[in-house]
């Protein structure tokens, strides 16, 4: 039985009209209900939002910063934010569609970002910071090369334009990859 090729994916930079699908795709992988289709749902330790309309215009009207949109068949199935940092890269705002995700997907749109990086500002580092508690995400960016750098930031408590902590020990680490 012959199986058909799944659809290319094809990236480009979102654009301010993208917002609302944006903000649509980031909340659904991380919050609510439907996050927990997903494996990246950040459900049990945050409440409310992860991200805003005007946080993401914002990413992607800034003038060192791009969101990294990847379509299959016209369709948005994930996104990135990457921000030129001089010698590195922050990546964030990562997003692959719930359902979606599992499939390779991730491990897809992240080497597109590395490459992005590396290629457009020639950064040699990609930093990325992620929810201490999150270790079954941080095992699977370890697996992409990224190391545990035992650097922690606090959560932002009381800005509910993060989500509503729903316990209080939350703080992010820097993880970093050095990128060849």
């Amino acid at each position: 039985m012959a199986t058909t090729p799944a659809p290319e994916l094809t990236f480009r930079a979102a654009t301010a009209s993208d917002v609302p699908a944006l903000v649509d795709l980031i909340e659904s992988a991380y919050r609510g209900d439907a996050s927990r289709a997903g494996w990246t749902t950040e459900a049990d330790l945050l409440a409310g939002q992860r991200t805003d309309p005007e946080g993401v215009a914002a990413v992607v009207a800034a003038e060192d910063s791009r969101l990294l949109v990847a379509e299959r068949d016209g369709e948005m199935v994930a996104c990135c934010q990457l921000e030129h940092r001089g010698e590195h890269a922050y990546f964030g705002m990562f997003a692959v569609r719930p359902a979606l995700q599992g499939g390779g997907l991730g491990k897809v749109i992240i080497a597109e970002a590395e490459r992005t990086v590396r290629a457009e500002w020639g950064a040699r580092e990609m930093h990325m910071t992620v929810i201490r508690q999150r270790a079954e995400l941080i095992a699977w960016y370890e697996r992409r090369g990224y190391a545990r750098t035992g650097r922690m930031t606090p959560f932002p408590y009381g800005d509910e334009r993060f989500g509503i902590p729903q316990r209080d020990d939350l703080e992010f680490e820097l993880l970093v990859k050095k990128l060849a």
